[in-house]
């Protein structure tokens, strides 16, 4: 008798040994500082920013990245129609070329007003499609070609390459002025060894560089 007492007295021990009260998986046990507990800030936005210069002037063809802080069905990526203008939610048409990114943000702002209480407008160009040169003839790259800020005929034609074919010495560039198509001549060696640097012009949109 004495005997199973004492068994059932063991296994009741071991029982208790083994069962530990459970802890609250959910609860945090580590104490909240008076900094941890304040909700984050949200950073705002800067008014406008592009990847291209402050003074880019947009025009059609580009693409726009444009968002209204806080407002998330307000952030749109689209390109500037051959018109000229953008179609956004709630304000429908807006005249999109011929202005800065800036410009453009400030004129989206004021449209919002209407809809918005303080709106906050962001402009990126994405892809400047607007502003682009041609390089034809004996060249390994022929066609259209971004025009970067500052890019001259020597670097365009380092980017496009020539053929061997091409005739170095009768290059020349087409810039239309006044509705008139002038033919500019390129001395590609002179400019290639730094001189007469007056030769290797600052491209303008529309340019077109032949190798003949």
């Amino acid at each position: 008798m004495k005997k199973c007492m004492m068994l059932a007295c063991l296994a009741f021990l071991s029982a208790a040994a083994v069962v530990t009260p459970a802890q609250d998986e959910s609860s945090d046990s580590s104490p909240k500082t008076e900094e941890s507990a304040k909700p984050e800030k949200a950073a705002e936005p800067r008014h406008a920013s592009s990847s291209a210069p402050a003074d880019y002037v947009i025009g059609a063809d580009d693409t726009l990245h444009i968002s209204v802080w806080k407002e998330p069905e307000m952030t749109v990526s689209l390109p500037v129609r051959p018109d000229g203008k953008i179609s956004m939610p709630l304000l429908n048409d807006v005249q999109a070329a011929g202005v800065t990114p800036m410009q453009l943000a400030d004129s989206i702002k004021e449209k919002l007003k209407k809809y918005i209480a303080d709106p906050r407008v962001t402009v990126e160009v994405t892809a400047m499609n607007s502003q682009r040169i041609f390089v034809l003839g004996e060249v390994a790259h022929t066609g259209p070609m971004p025009l970067l800020p500052g890019m001259t005929v020597l670097q365009a034609l380092s980017s496009a390459g020539f053929t061997q074919f091409a005739n170095l010495k009768s290059i020349y560039l087409l810039r239309t002025q006044d509705g008139q198509e002038n033919k500019i001549p390129f001395k590609y060696k002179d400019a290639l060894k730094g001189k007469n640097t007056q030769n290797d012009l600052v491209l303008k949109p529309g340019d077109t560089i032949v190798v003949p």
